[in-house]
């Protein structure tokens, strides 16, 4: 008689663990975490946004797995460094359907 194959079990690397790669605690923290959250998402870097939704005066965090917590960063610091001037300027000149979710067929 033939086994049945064995499913692999769970991956218990901390590569896919949750770190922290911003936190704000000001008064428009929500609207800086999704901003930070759309940024990595945009280069397929996955994302979680933490707070606690009933008491909008509580921080927000931004967390992405380990594994890519230092690009994560490298990706952040490019968007300070380049300003807000640059996002409005890629926006301006990005076509509908230039995302890299529409482009990933």
């Amino acid at each position: 008689m033939d086994r049945p194959q064995e499913e692999p079990g769970p991956d218990t690397s901390h590569e896919l663990d949750m770190e922290t790669v911003f936190i704000s605690e000001t008064h428009n923290s929500e609207m800086q975490a999704l901003e930070v959250q759309s940024l990595l998402e945009a280069q397929g870097i996955p994302t979680v946004v933490v707070s606690v939704s009933q008491f909008p005066s509580c921080p927000y965090e931004v967390r992405v797995p380990r594994a890519r917590l230092e690009e994560a960063r490298a990706v952040i610091a490019a968007a300070e460094e380049a300003g807000p001037e640059a996002a409005e300027q890629q926006y301006e000149t990005a076509e509908i359907g230039d995302t890299p979710a529409a482009t990933a067929d």
